[in-house]
């Protein structure tokens, strides 16, 4: 989208709700002559005598032709979301209706937006940076509390904060090296080499910190994915059903019903897990529950929560602890979840207390201890960090620049290391400036714009 900078004068229009039939419908307009092209179609105020903030009863009309009776609000430059003039026309709901006034509106000078150019010029015209830019986006995906949270503090500059705070501490001392090498002849030391190791290890911390939160920013954006898994008939579709409160997986008393993955959602305390049933695990002649069995076991590495599930009615020890070292070496986190307590003998509970106290004891059939379950998934999620108000890194670009970043930052304790010349210093923290301001949108490039805002939904 090379014509990012090129389009800024054009008016551009688009639905800024759902798509389909409604009870009302929204078509936003952002640009100069937002408010003049609408005032050529709307008969009730002279809107261009209005203020900003105020909305008006009146019709839009195609030369005599009523299409609808309208609500229409106006923004007035910089006093809105785009920083330019803004009009939100509310119209029924008809897709009809929406399309009629679209296309009148494009006849009268406006264009169709490009996906996500409205906030792509809220953050061309200062609006806010590129993180919170992209937590609009973010916000709008956002499925539960933890993800909507972490958006939230994104969008209102949280992340961005504490990127500012790197770059301004580091800039300062970018610039006292470069004077240095307008002095060099003279021998003069602005920079102390000592307060610039201390200022760069104190960055780093605070840098690897924030690349050590993605694993939990990853889980809030994206969910949890959770591997039920277990010999067959262990009641893996049974605890998939109770969990879901609702009968999405087949229940059989013979063994092997379930020969692919279902999987569902659900939040638990404000946390998507995607929940997989899988395949038994155990051997079969049977060709397709093999492959089943073969497939499972891939899930199982992928995950990031493993629910290894056995019946206390019909396992012994010998193959728990054969269960427990293969899932120890697939290296995921796991639960021990003991299910059909009810019918346990008393002598395997106890030696489980004894060997493996922290096995979780459930009866899936009968729904007792789910909520006792639960409370332990949330721990091995560890949500301590994100609810203390932490700044948590939710996206892959931030994540990859962060890394850089860190690179560049060691690159400079090298070479203060090794006492290298000023212009070398000099270039690894420009570098680590760079990659700082990749974040924030200091640094940018109209193709890494077009990459971040084509993937918003068109109207926002």
């Amino acid at each position: 989208m090379p014509q990012i900078h090129s389009q800024k004068e054009d008016t551009i229009i688009a639905l800024a709700t759902p798509q389909g039939v409604g009870a009302i419908a929204v078509i936003r307009l952002s640009g100069k002559d937002a408010i003049r092209l609408t005032n050529q179609v709307f008969f009730g105020k002279n809107l261009e005598q209005q203020s900003s903030h105020t909305i008006h009863l009146g019709t839009v009309r195609d030369g005599e032709k009523v299409i609808d009776e309208v609500l229409v609000s106006l923004f007035i430059a910089p006093k809105s979301f785009t920083k330019e003039n803004v009009v939100e026309i509310s119209t029924h709901g008809s897709s009809y209706i929406v399309n009629q006034v679209i296309k009148l509106m494009i006849r009268k000078g406006a264009r169709p937006a490009l996906p996500g150019e409205f906030t792509q010029r809220a953050f061309l015209n200062g609006q806010f940076d590129l993180a919170q830019a992209e937590a609009v986006a973010d916000l709008i995906h956002s499925d539960s509390e933890a993800s909507h949270q972490a958006a939230m503090n994104q969008m209102r500059g949280g992340f961005s904060g504490e990127i500012a705070g790197l770059r301004t501490e580091l800039i300062h001392f970018a610039s006292m090296i470069e004077l240095e090498l307008d002095f060099t002849e003279e021998d003069v030391e602005f920079a102390s080499r000592d307060d610039l190791r201390v200022l760069v290890e104190k960055l780093l911390r605070v840098v690897e910190n924030l690349i050590s939160s993605f694993d939990l920013g990853n889980v809030i954006k994206n969910g949890v994915p959770t591997v039920i898994a277990g010999k067959p008939n262990a009641g893996k579709s049974t605890l998939l059903n109770a969990l879901l409160n609702e009968e999405k997986a087949i229940v059989s008393e013979i063994a092997g019903t379930t020969r692919d993955f279902i999987e569902d959602e659900i939040n638990i305390g404000g946390v998507i897990f995607r929940f997989i049933d899988t395949a038994g695990l155990r051997e079969t002649t049977d060709t397709i529950e093999a492959m089943g069995v073969s497939r499972t076991r891939e899930k199982m590495k992928a995950a990031s929560l493993i629910l290894y599930l056995f019946d206390l009615g019909d396992t012994d020890m010998v193959e728990i602890h054969r269960d427990v070292n293969l899932l120890e070496n697939l290296g995921v986190p796991f639960l021990k979840v003991a299910n059909k307590m009810d019918k346990g003998n008393h002598q395997l509970i106890n030696e489980l207390k004894d060997i493996f106290p922290d096995t979780i004891f459930i009866s899936s059939g009968k729904r007792e201890n789910l909520d006792g379950l639960k409370k332990k998934i949330l721990e091995l999620v560890n949500l301590d960090k994100f609810k203390t108000g932490n700044t948590i890194v939710t996206n892959i670009r931030h994540y990859d620049s962060l890394n850089r970043t860190r690179e560049s930052l060691l690159d400079v304790l090298n070479g203060l290391e090794q006492e290298v010349t000023n212009d070398f210093l000099a270039m690894d923290i420009r570098r680590s400036l760079h990659y700082l301001g990749e974040i924030t949108g200091e640094i940018t490039t109209d193709d890494l714009l077009a990459n971040i805002f084509s993937k918003f939904c068109i109207g926002k």
